[in-house]
């Protein structure tokens, strides 16, 4: 054989080894390259949404086991070296119950484990793993701390209204209580001859004491059973010109000081009657005695796309844009109001009872002064039984 193409033979072999070389040299730093940049978007994830607390456990340990193609994660924890396993969390079918019946397990500190089951993960993965299951232990604090806080809030909120209550027991509610007592005391006096006029102005005295106390009580009722979650609202349809008119039944001399705006051709609206009426009914009764007595408290009603407003317009004082959602606290009462005309829990009483049939009640300015509270009730899906329907008569 020709030496020379031996030696080009032996160039050419020389350059395809070592053209192989480098390329499977590039290949496989490509292949770092990208689970490098895999790594560090999963690190990315865990970093931006842990930190901003959108990441719930269960979520968290989800994307463990659709980035690791696991059949389930567990997150366990003991309180001791001794102490069995429990589990904080996990997602897929039959969780590890143990470190020792997981295919991969990462420790977390001295009490905690992530544990995987559905195959065994080669060495390299288990560093983005470690990130993880470190990051789990971060969300399973983060959620404990979260829950004693919010039991915390709960607590003292309690408390606020515990002391808030006693606080009316005290004097809102002795106020009316001294009056029906001196009235009767006087009634009962034999040192002194009450003409019928005196004992009718009495008797009228006892009367307005009791309402007064009827309705006291009544309200601090209904924020206890708005509190305590045992409200259950029997929705039906409605008529609004059929439960405003009711709803006044509170006011005195309504006639005098209330105008009505209830079209006859509203919608029907999907509400509890009942509580519906009462929500109107604090609400009205909060205008007419925040109105001066020369102005009269407006309630009108529209529908509006798939809901009905009713508007209760008054010219009162009206309320800085501040105070507009404290207003409907539990024991709230702003500005001068004197103390014995109500313990502030009528507006908390008619929002509570306004969102329990699936409507809002907020505030609003009244042009030229006041306030007007707007109530937002979900109209029935027919029409109203003596109305046409007109969907059906288009169709036809």
């Amino acid at each position: 054989a020709d030496p020379k193409n031996i030696v080009a033979i032996a160039v050419f072999v020389g350059v395809a080894v070592s053209v192989a070389s480098v390329v499977g040299l590039a290949a496989r730093r490509t292949h770092q390259a990208s689970r490098l940049r895999a790594e560090s978007e999963i690190l990315s994830f865990l970093a931006g949404d842990v930190l901003r607390g959108e990441t719930t456990l269960e979520a968290l340990l989800e994307r463990v086991r659709e980035t690791f193609g696991m059949e389930s994660v567990a997150l366990l924890e003991r309180s001791g070296e001794t102490a069995a396993w429990t589990c904080a969390g996990s997602v897929g079918p039959r969780p590890a119950e143990s470190p020792e019946d997981a295919d991969v397990d990462v420790p977390v500190g001295d009490h905690m484990a992530l544990s995987l089951r559905g195959r065994v993960l080669p060495a390299a993965d288990r560093r983005v793993l470690a990130a993880f299951a470190a990051q789990a232990a971060v969300v399973l604090d983060r959620q404990r701390l979260q829950s004693e806080a919010d039991r915390a809030k709960e607590l003292a909120e309690g408390n606020r209204i515990r002391t808030a209550l006693l606080a009316a027991v005290s004097h809102d509610l002795r106020t009316p209580l001294a009056g029906i007592k001196a009235a009767v005391t006087s009634l009962r006096s034999d040192d002194v001859e009450w003409s019928a006029q005196d004992q009718a102005e009495l008797l009228e005295a006892i009367e307005q004491g009791a309402d007064r106390l009827d309705h006291l009580v009544g309200n601090l009722l209904d924020m206890s059973r708005l509190q305590t979650g045992t409200v259950v609202p029997i929705i039906r349809e409605t008529g609004l010109d059929e439960v405003v008119p009711m709803a006044l039944g509170g006011v005195p001399n309504p006639e005098e000081c209330v105008d009505l705006d209830i079209p006859e051709t509203l919608p029907m609206v999907h509400v509890d009657r009942g509580l519906l009426e009462r929500a109107v009914a604090n609400v009205v009764e909060n205008a007419v005695k925040y109105s001066p007595p020369d102005e009269r408290v407006l309630i009108s009603a529209s529908a509006l796309a798939d809901r009905v407003e009713v508007r209760v317009v008054d010219r009162g004082p009206g309320v800085p844009d501040e105070a507009k959602d404290r207003i409907f606290e539990p024991f709230q009462r702003y500005g001068d109001a004197p103390r014995g005309v109500g313990v502030g829990l009528g507006l908390a009483v008619a929002r509570g009872f306004t969102e329990a049939v699936g409507g809002t009640l907020h505030a609003e300015d009244t042009p030229g002064g006041g306030l007007t509270m707007v109530l937002a009730l979900p109209t029935a899906a027919g029409p109203r039984p003596g109305q046409p329907d007109l969907s059906a008569a288009a169709a036809t």
